[in-house]
């Protein structure tokens, strides 16, 4: 009976002994925590593996949030770089300037020849705005050009005022409502000349010039709208030549009437790319015909501008013209005169400049 007692009260003792031990253990760490001026910590985690001593200050927080400040103040504060807010940009403008420029002195040049000066000059403006649907893209190209011969006398090699703006609301994807104004002329008088050298005015400004307005549809494909086709089954053309009644029936008005309305439906094709690196190449298509006259008599307008850019100013241009008016009258070598196929060709070295964002 004694025996069995002493083994139950050495039992009790061995499963109650880790209980008193933690519990000695808890109250020295309490102890050890409750010192004066801080709290004894232990941080076990992934990167932090120390002890540190946090002293509480007066700062009317209590332990706890005491506690999450000192220990967020141990890692460093993200910095947010923020950057300034551009506002958006509606309108995108530039100038392109070139010019070209020759002369030729010849003094007792047993070859022969004539000496020369010739200059040809170009400028291209744009100012495009788009905003969410809506588009309206405006450009102005003016050209003009002439040969001083020292023996033959001024002869002007070109001559050209050309005025466009068109504005489109997007219909559906990459098709577009569109109305579009378009105006040529030039700025000189023109002469023809015959073999003895006598000069005739065929030409002079707003003799002729071309005013058209067309409504239709527009449609671009392209990533920056580098194509572009319009089409316009409703266009209103009205050809101007302010001069006298032989120089009016030359371009197919009556003689006595400085106005010829036609009302007709256009065809416009743009397109503007890059070929090769600083080598791009920019035409533009158009067909027009008249209602009111023969409607397979079509009226064909095409340019195309080839331009290498050797560096930041120097380029070399090829530009080609070409043009077909059933209405317009051209004299061949006996004075028999009839519609006939217009061509025009210039090629230059120039010195190029840009202003705003116009892309060379």
């Amino acid at each position: 009976m004694k025996l069995s007692r002493y083994i139950i009260f050495c039992l009790t003792l061995i499963i109650l002994f880790p209980f008193s031990a933690n519990a000695q253990n808890n109250k020295g760490k309490e102890k050890k925590r409750e010192k004066p001026g801080g709290v004894q910590l232990d941080f076990f985690g992934d990167t932090i593996k120390r002890k540190d001593t946090i002293k509480f200050v007066p700062s009317g927080l209590n332990k706890e949030q005491e506690l999450c400040r000192v220990i967020g103040a141990k890692y460093p504060v993200p910095v947010i770089n923020y950057e300034p807010v551009k506002p958006p940009k509606f309108w995108i403008t530039g100038v392109l300037d070139e010019i070209g420029f020759s002369q030729v002195s010849l003094t007792n040049w047993a070859a022969g020849g004539s000496g020369s000066l010739a200059l040809n000059a170009y400028v291209n403006a744009m100012a495009n705005y788009e905003k969410g649907k809506m588009y309206w893209e405006n450009r102005m190209q003016m050209e003009y050009g002439f040969v001083k011969s020292f023996d033959l006398g001024y002869r002007k090699s070109g001559d050209k005022i050309r005025l466009e703006s068109k504005w489109g609301y997007q219909a559906y994807r990459k098709l577009y409502f569109s109305a579009a104004v378009n105006f040529l002329s030039q700025f000189s008088p023109g002469f023809e000349y015959n073999s003895q050298n006598v000069g005739k005015k065929v030409s002079k400004f707003l003799a002729p010039a071309y005013l058209t307005f067309g409504i239709g549809m527009d449609y671009k494909p392209g990533a920056g709208k580098i194509f572009s086709l319009n089409i316009s089954p409703v266009t209103a053309s009205v050809v101007i030549v302010n001069a006298d009644s032989l120089i009016r029936v030359k371009y197919g008005n009556d003689y006595d009437k400085l106005f010829k309305w036609e009302l007709g439906a256009q065809l416009k094709a743009t397109l503007q790319k890059e070929l090769l690196k600083d080598f791009k190449v920019a035409t533009q298509l158009t067909f027009f015909s008249d209602y009111m006259g023969k409607l397979q008599n079509i009226k064909v307008n095409w340019d195309v501008q080839l331009d290498y850019a050797f560096n930041k100013y120097l380029k070399a241009s090829f530009r080609t013209n070409m043009i077909y008016d059933d209405n317009i009258l051209i004299a061949n070598k006996i004075g028999h005169e009839c519609p006939r196929l217009q061509f025009k060709e210039v090629f230059s070295l120039n010195f190029s400049y840009t202003i705003g964002s116009f892309k060379k």
